[in-house]
This record gives structure tokens, C-alpha cells and sequence, in this order.
């Protein structure tokens, strides 16, 4: 990047497949803490911990000690795989070739991963814009349809995530102070009301360890899949322990503060969408103001991590499209699937579909590289990554043929999320060893 007074152009990111030249790898582990933060608290991240509360009978402490303990878990796994693309420059659904094959890599994890970054686009992005129309309606006597809202935003989220890592970053860092003052403000809002008026709510529900681990499982599963995109992000990190220390860091500080704010939201009053209902908790205009820039900037960012992931996993399944067209296509998809509001209503059952084949792929990649690469992809398979040949791996086309109706079947009692990927890990692991 040129600079010109001494201020860095934002310029459109090219770099595809390729590694990431070292003096573009300057990011501290700060700035990856203050993005993942910045990712973390939104309408669709706020989903299952409200979920726990309202479907699933538990209490507030016990749906956020729930959530907690499989989101925490998937993120550990996730700073792992993070570690690849700081250290070889690469991006993530490339580099997991080394993992599980080219083909299922190509074919079916990539497909996967943006189906996946899809859908939670969308949910963002509907989620956020029912925040705006609620409060120009509500507030301002200003009606603006839905279909309208979620067009604008997400054709504004696409562009910023077409110009790249650049953005994302620069986006973030001029943002954030607004988004932690409305976060603290929501937080203040609940404890405040419940406080005064309805401190007994938050303490109903009983304990059911089947919940208890249904909801564990439904959290790991949302967050295990970025496994297979964190890559993407921290390949400009400065050093490998710098982009694992501040994504670690980071959505450990963002999620605790999800699970906080869906649970007591949930369980005081009702609400899956505690964006709109912290609004209804105070009078003040500017108050109301922050908590809707809140709601914007939080599904910007996040958004910005969607899209820019979902366009590299497009990318790797076709290379030729180069990652500037990969981009503007998955905008495309995503701005059309932000028109439909039904999947919000249904996310329980849509964030369980996708874990269905989620899951299996993570285990895999997470067992290889932990297990079998011992945190270190070795030079004969980045040799072959590399020229492009075609990287082999049997054992995990197997398991995820084998896994994915496993999970189908299990009922939610039996938490699928943790047993199938446990399972496929297990599986994975003999077919690895019984091939060598």
C-alpha cells in the first residue's frame, strides 16, 4: 500500500490464494482482539444463549454458563487453526486442502463454509435492520420497509468487505468506541431493570443437564466452524502467538458479554432481539440513538467477517474467478438471501442443519492438525498446495460421509454437536492411523 500524507489509502485487496507478502503482515494482537470483540455482540450472535432461556427452560446463569462452555471451547480450537495462515500467509479454506484433501476441500468444505457464512449474513443483516425499522417507526414516526432496510446495508457490507482486510480493520478501529458505549448501555439498561422491578425472572428455570449440554453443543457448533476461516483474518497478523493471543482474547471478551446480554434479555423480558427491547427501557432520544448505531455497527462488523470469509471459500472452490469476482458474487447471494425474514424465525432449526455437515469437517481439520500435523503443515504438503497438485485424504471423505447422518438421527438429548464431533474426531483418527 502507497501512503500518501502519511495516511494509508484503502485499496481494493487482490491478493487470492496467494501468500500474504511480509511487509503487509503487521497486525498486533490488539487489533485482532478489538475485531472480534467488535464481531461478537449482534442479533444473531445473541440467538442461541436467548434460545437456551426461552426454549430450552433454563435459568439465566445456567443458559449463560451453557453457552459459555461451548462457545469458549470452539474458540480455543478456533485460535488454533488460526495459526496456519499467520504463519504461511495463506488463506483458510486453501491451506485446510493440507487437511482433508483438495477435492472435499474444494467440493464440499468450501460450498459449506459459504453456505454457512450466508446464512449468518443474512440473520445479521435482517436482525439489525428489524432494530432500525422498529426505531425510525417507533421513535421518529418514519416507516421504511424491511426488503429496503436489509438491501442497503447489505450492498454497503459487500463493498466494504469487497475492498478487503483494509477495511475491516480501519472500519473497526474508527467504530468501535461507539459500539462499546452501547454495548455497556445495554448492559447498564438490564441489570438496572432487573434491579428495580423483576430480579425473581432471571432466577426461573430449572436446571436439566440435557439442555444444559443440547445448548453447549448448539454454541460450539455455531462457533467450531470458523476453524475453517480464521486463516483468512490472521494471515496479516504480525506473529502466529499474535493473531492466536488477540482472536483467543477477543471473542472470549465479545462472547461473555453475548451470553450476558441475550440470557438476562431473555429471561427478564422475552426478548431475542435485545437490540429493540433495550430501547423500550429508557425515554432518551440520544440513549435510543446509541443503542441503534450500536445495532448498525455491530452487524457491520460482523457482517464484514461473513462476507469477506464466505468470498475466500468461494474463492478456493474457484480459483479462476480470482478474489475480487468471488467477492462481488457472494455479495450478490447474500444481499438476495437478506429478503427473506422467515430464517431468522427459524434459526434453531437451521443452525442445527448446518452443523450437520459443520461438525464433522471440523473435527476433522482439528484432529489433523492437532494430532497428526502437531500444529505445523510440513513443507512436502505446502510444496504440493502450492504447485497445485492434488492433495489426497480417504480417511476424512469416510468420516464425513459416515458422521453426517449420525448427526441427523441424534436426538437433542444426546447434544449433537458434542457426541458427533467427538465421534468423528475418534473415526478420523483410526482411518488416519489404520491408513499409514
Amino acid at each position: 500500500m502507497q501512503k500518501t500524507n502519511d495516511v494509508r489509502k484503502i485499496q481494493i485487496e487482490k491478493i487470492g490464494l496467494d501468500e500474504v507478502p511480509a511487509s503487509q503482515k503487521q497486525t498486533r494482537w490488539y487489533d485482532y482482539a478489538f475485531i472480534q470483540i467488535a464481531f461478537s455482540v449482534n442479533t444473531g450472535n445473541v440467538l442461541v444463549p436467548a434460545l437456551a432461556v426461552l426454549t430450552g427452560g433454563l435459568s439465566a446463569g445456567w443458559a449463560m454458563a451453557s453457552t459459555l462452555t461451548g462457545a469458549l471451547l470452539a474458540f480455543l480450537l478456533v485460535s488454533l487453526l488460526s495459526l496456519p495462515g499467520a504463519r504461511h500467509g495463506l488463506p483458510a479454506q486453501y491451506v485446510i486442502r493440507t487437511m482433508i484433501g483438495t477435492r472435499l476441500s474444494r467440493y464440499f468444505a468450501s460450498p459449506v463454509r459459504s453456505i454457512t457464512s450466508l446464512y449468518w449474513f443474512s440473520v445479521q443483516t435482517i436482525g439489525g435492520s428489524i432494530v432500525i425499522q422498529f426505531i425510525l417507526k417507533e421513535y421518529f414516526s418514519i416507516s421504511v420497509s424491511l426488503l429496503v432496510l436489509t438491501s442497503f446495508f447489505a450492498i454497503i457490507m459487500t463493498v466494504l468487505a469487497l475492498i478487503g482486510f483494509d477495511a475491516v480493520k480501519k472500519t473497526i478501529k474508527w467504530f468501535i468506541p461507539v459500539l462499546f458505549l452501547s454495548q455497556g448501555l445495554m448492559i447498564y439498561l438490564i441489570i438496572r431493570h432487573i434491579m428495580s422491578d423483576d430480579f425473581v425472572a432471571v432466577t426461573n428455570g430449572e436446571f436439566s443437564f440435557g439442555m444444559f449440554l443440547f445448548f453447549a453443543g448448539l454454541a460450539f457448533v455455531q462457533y467450531v466452524s470458523g476453524v475453517s476461516a480464521s486463516s483468512d483474518m490472521t494471515r496479516y497478523a504480525k506473529s502466529p502467538s499474535e493473531g492466536f493471543t488477540g482472536v483467543f482474547i477477543g471473542n472470549a471478551i465479545g462472547f461473555t458479554a453475548v451470553s450476558f446480554i441475550g440470557t438476562f434479555y431473555a429471561a427478564s423480558l422475552g426478548s431475542v432481539n435485545p437490540f429493540v427491547t433495550a430501547s423500550e427501557l429508557t425515554s432518551s432520544s440520544p440513549l435510543i440513538l446509541l443503542i441503534a448505531a450500536g445495532a448498525v455497527i455491530s452487524m457491520i462488523s460482523i457482517n464484514l467477517s461473513n462476507a469477506y470469509t464466505g468470498g475466500y471459500s468461494l474463492l478456493n472452490a474457484f480459483p479462476r474467478l480470482g478474489r475480487v469476482n468471488s467477492a462481488i458474487l457472494f455479495g450478490f447471494a447474500a444481499t438476495g438471501l437478506s429478503l427473506f425474514p422467515v430464517i431468522v424465525e427459524q434459526a434453531e432449526f437451521y443452525i442445527s442443519l448446518l452443523g450437520a455437515a459443520i461438525v464433522p469437517l471440523s473435527a476433522i481439520i482439528i484432529t489433523d492438525y492437532l494430532f497428526f500435523k502437531r500444529l505445523a503443515i510440513q513443507e512436502e504438503d505446502l510444496l504440493k498446495l502450492i504447485t497445485g497438485k492434488s492433495l489426497k485424504n480417504t480417511a476424512a471423505v469416510l468420516t464425513v460421509i459416515s458422521c453426517i447422518p449420525l448427526y441427523l438421527i441424534l436426538p437433542d438429548q444426546a447434544s449433537p454437536g458434542f457426541t458427533v464431533f467427538l465421534t468423528a474426531s475418534l473415526l478420523y483418527a483410526c482411518l488416519k492411523s489404520a491408513g499409514k
